[in-house]
């Protein structure tokens, strides 16, 4: 860590430290610490990578070659980087290129992506000449119908098309069928970064390079700065568009260039739009974003857009201070130029001789001449009194290039250069990464920071001092015991009168599932039961049993056999709910009893009494008076329903009608058998009257009735208890002081090893934070210094006091206080 002062070289290993002592504390465990791991890797990194992003033509490449005043990365009007371009430090004399490739198999799914958006039916078959020779034409076809490659969206991927199967067909045997395939610069026959820089400018060896890393001589790549150019994220490839996407949510990302394209467009796009909401989704990159609206040459001549432009700024990027505004063409070439002369046409027969040759020898006109002759005679910028200046019509736009910068020399162009803002740019991001960036990587450390070290301080000092009042003599130490016993158990019977309190009310608001899973079980039993009563019901037998009750008689009317079923159903069914309602109560006191047994309350009483004070007692006797309630309540339930329902009768239902037909069987003749052969229609009766009774009884009726009968007898016997628990004071003391001796030694014990752990844990933590202090004092970050701990008793008071409330946890104290 050469490039971080001596103070910071142990850095990581103290930040780990105050993280582990935070995870020991339970109390403390959720904290999160992920800001704080990300701040550290930010601050103890060798690497600090700057992302250009932004949308297709932008300006991304442009502005970078601006910055760093040499001509690297590839820049065309309506050209799309493809490629993710690194550009990383090197010393003089050891600049260099590494290349890497596509994969065929990667060239062909680009060029099947971008056939199949350009609607050719044709297949991307990259290795068939006539293939080849098709798409080219279609391609071109497209591009004159559009009215020039940067015209439409669909012209743009046409040109994107023609680049890759032209870098292709000019590196096919550079591309490996499957894997990047890489290559240093001296593979290819390079002796310098000029000549591979050139090479991988071409926009044909560019669309078919999956990355190019440059290793560069320059002052602000030094300190572990890397820069990063990206594809746009509307780049005609969709794969390119997510690269993109990726690099600005990747963990490494630690600043960002926003190049946007307003200064041109007038607006926002969508996709601007969302490439913000990215960014301040990565907690590594936080604030360190500039918003470079490039271009901004274009609001020269258009008041319009430049009102919308400066009503964009202020409302959307009000709030931060790194908003530049460039004109990456004037300021890079503008630069280039201030090397020319007059002897080479000021760059025309050197920097712009590729652009310069037309076909049938005549000279087309570089964009960037087009942009400078406007600049001079359009833009307002240059003062009449400085610069006169003329156009003439009868020149060529490259003559009258030459003869201004001939009239007017370096003073124009280091205007030029000013008004483009490259410079104000570049003296911006300059001082930031060479002054600013350590200092505010190590203050978003110590911020993030901060909260542990204040948390992990009142932690301490609270758990500190709790042990330190803590008696520290046998005598004392019982005293103290036996002065808080009356306390104690008033404590127990509160915690076992809100236990039951609780554990009713799960009852009542059916949030206990033991208990719905057995009142479930009444009910289907209660169902079934009604269901074999009736399918078995014997009409015979009711007979008999009706002539029985009058021996006088040789008949039976129907009244009589649905009397006898009446009272036979009542009674079977009253035999089953009372049954499951015992049983019912029976599994809800077996897990109340082992919920209890389980209580911290009722290890304290055996702790405090060596008994359970009659709690299990009690609630057997209880379980006995709540069992036989319900038995008489479900004895009454079921005895109502020897009563017909008032409906049984009611006109226009079908159990009157029923009835009838019933009726009109039986009265066939006057023996038993016309009886017995109603039998199905007297059960198809019986059904009708008691399916509603039963299910009221079970879905509405008994519920409630076990409900209040669980409420009015356990909840007046939690607050007998309680109090009967408080009146044990007097054998409590008895039984305490017999096992207090020992038990205060092992507490005095116990205190003093926490005591030395909780010291430890501090004498820890001030050694961590010390040696991060002496790290931050080396930034100049005084402001920002972690704070240590002290135990001295004035400390801890005003601590205390201002954190009233926080609670000790049994990692420090054996038991949870309450301060």
């Amino acid at each position: 860590m050469s490039y971080l002062p001596f103070q910071c070289h142990n850095l990581k290993d103290q930040v780990d430290s105050i993280l582990q002592l935070l995870q020991q504390e339970s109390a403390l465990r959720s904290q999160d610490i992920t800001s704080v791991q990300t701040s550290l890797g930010k601050a103890i990194s060798p690497r600090f990578e700057i992302v250009f992003a932004g949308a297709f033509s932008a300006g991304k490449s442009m502005l970078i070659n601006a910055l760093l005043e040499r001509e690297l990365l590839y820049s065309a009007e309506g050209h799309a980087t493809g490629t993710e371009c690194k550009i990383e430090y090197a010393e003089l004399g050891e600049e260099r290129v590494v290349l890497t490739f596509l994969s065929e198999a990667e060239i062909r799914e680009q060029a099947t992506s971008l056939c199949q958006q350009l609607g050719f039916t044709t297949g991307a078959n990259i290795n068939q000449a006539e293939v080849v020779s098709l798409l080219y034409q279609g391609c071109e076809a497209i591009i004159q119908q559009e009215g020039g490659e940067s015209k439409s969206e669909r012209a743009k991927q046409a040109k994107a098309l023609i680049l890759l199967l032209q870098g292709y067909e000019a590196n096919n045997k550079h591309i490996h069928p499957t894997i990047n395939a890489t290559y240093s610069m001296e593979q290819f026959n390079f002796t310098n970064l000029k000549e591979a820089a050139g090479y991988a400018r071409r926009g044909s060896n560019s669309a078919v390079l999956k990355q190019i890393e440059y290793y560069c001589n320059h002052p602000l790549l030094q300190d572990g700065n890397v820069i990063i150019d990206t594809p746009g994220i509307d780049a005609p490839v969709e794969k390119d568009a997510r690269l993109t996407y990726a690099k600005i949510q990747h963990p490494d990302t630690s600043a960002v260039v926003c190049v946007l394209k307003p200064a041109s467009a007038g607006d926002m796009t969508k996709e601007e739009t969302e490439l913000l909401e990215k960014m301040r989704q990565n907690g590594g990159i936080r604030d360190r974003v500039f918003y470079v609206f490039n271009r901004i040459d274009e609001t020269w001549y258009n008041t319009q857009l430049r009102q919308r432009l400066d009503d964009l700024i202020n409302s959307q990027f009000r709030d931060t201070s790194r908003v530049y505004k460039t004109s990456g063409l004037l300021g890079f070439y503008g630069s280039q130029i201030k090397q020319t002369n007059q002897q080479d046409r000021f760059g025309l027969d050197s920097i712009f001789v590729d652009s310069v040759k037309g076909v049938h020898g005549t000279e087309e006109t570089p964009q960037f001449v087009y942009a400078f002759n406007n600049y001079c005679v359009s833009s307002g910028k240059l003062s009449s009194t400085n610069f006169r200046i003329s156009l003439n019509g009868f020149e060529s736009p490259n003559a009258n290039y030459v003869r201004i910068l001939s009239e007017q020399g370096t003073p124009l162009i280091d205007q030029l250069i000013q008004d483009s803002g490259i410079e104000e740019f570049r003296s911006a991001i300059t001082s930031y990464l060479t002054a600013e960036k350590r200092p505010q990587l190590f203050k978003s450390l110590a911020n993030d920071l901060e909260d542990i070290c204040i948390k992990l301080k009142r932690h301490y000092q609270l758990a500190y001092r709790n042990l330190d009042s803590q008696p520290r003599e046998i005598e004392t130490m019982k005293q103290h015991e036996l002065q808080r016993l009356n306390q104690q158990l008033q404590q127990v019977g509160r915690d076992f009168s809100q236990h039951i309190i609780e554990e009713v009310n799960l009852v009542i608001n059916n949030s206990c599932d033991g208990f719905e899973t057995d009142f479930k079980q009444l009910q289907s039993r209660m169902i079934r039961r009604l269901d074999e009563l009736l399918d078995t019901f014997s009409v015979a037998d009711a007979y008999r049993r009706a002539t029985l009750s009058h021996p006088r008689n040789a008949t039976a009317p129907l009244l009589a056999i649905l009397v006898e079923a009446f009272y036979y159903l009542a009674n079977q069914l009253e035999d089953i709910l009372v049954e499951s309602s015992e049983q019912v109560i029976a599994n809800l006191f077996q897990r109340l009893m082992e919920k209890v047994r389980k209580s911290e309350y009722y290890r304290q009483l055996y702790r405090l009494l060596g008994n359970d004070a009659g709690i299990e007692s009690k609630l057997k006797t209880l379980e006995k008076a709540v069992s036989q309630s319900l038995i008489d309540a479900a004895s009454v339930e079921c005895d109502r329903y020897v009563r017909e329902s008032h409906l049984f009768y009611d006109e226009g239902t079908f159990s009157i009608y029923q009835f009838r037909q019933t009726l009109l069987q039986t009265s066939q003749s006057y023996d038993s058998e016309s009886m017995v052969e109603a039998e199905p229609a007297i059960r198809q009766l019986l059904k009708l009257d008691f399916e509603p009774k039963v299910s009221q009884t079970i879905r509405k009726t008994f519920r409630q009735t076990i409900n209040q009968i669980l409420k009015t007898q356990l909840l007046p016997m939690t607050e007998s208890q309680a109090e009967e628990i408080l009146q044990q004071y007097p054998q409590a003391r008895v039984y305490l002081e017999q096992t207090l001796e020992k038990e205060a030694e092992e507490k005095i014990a116990n205190n003093r090893r926490l005591l030395n752990a909780v010291e430890q844990k501090i004498e820890a933590y001030n050694l961590a934070v010390s040696n991060i202090n002496s790290c931050l004092q080396s930034m100049q970050l005084y402001n920002h210094l972690l704070p240590t701990i002290s135990t001295t008793q004035s400390e801890l008071v005003e601590n205390i006091s201002a954190s009233n409330g926080v609670l000790i946890s049994d990692g420090l104290s054996g038991s949870m206080t309450q301060i």
